[in-house]
């Protein structure tokens, strides 16, 4: 396997800019992560629920172990949040189309996470998330 993997058990997900927005994609990668039978942690700062879930401010203040973060913020906001990402016991972060940001990738890596640019959507529509 290449450096996308498949995981066939659930996981609990934080998704960094998720939106109550159901036109945009971060909205339905958490109705479909929660189909798909995984724990959704939506975060956002302004919000404080989505679809029946509760928002969290940042990644800190989420209760549970993370295993995969699915990032949809730009470079610049995504960088104001390296802390919490390199410091969050999360395996994998993915950066979805637009969230790309190489500098923080590579420290990720560098901290033996996975961190990918892929679209959280394709990956569970190709049973590859």
């Amino acid at each position: 396997m290449g450096a996308i993997r498949s995981y066939c058990f659930a996981m609990n997900v934080a998704v960094i800019g998720a939106s109550d927005n159901p036109e945009r994609h971060s909205h339905k990668a958490l109705l479909r992560l929660r189909e798909a039978g995984h724990k959704v942690f939506p975060v956002h700062p302004d919000l404080e629920g989505i679809e029946g879930l509760a928002v969290y401010r940042s990644l800190a203040d989420i209760p549970e172990r993370i295993d995969t973060v699915s990032v949809y913020i730009n470079a610049t906001r995504s960088d104001a949040m390296a802390g919490e990402l390199l410091a969050c016991g999360a395996k994998r972060v993915i950066f979805n189309p637009g969230a790309e940001n190489l500098k923080l990738e590579s420290a990720l890596r560098g901290r033996g996470k996975l961190a990918l640019e892929a679209c959280t959507l394709v990956l569970l529509a190709s049973g590859r998330f």
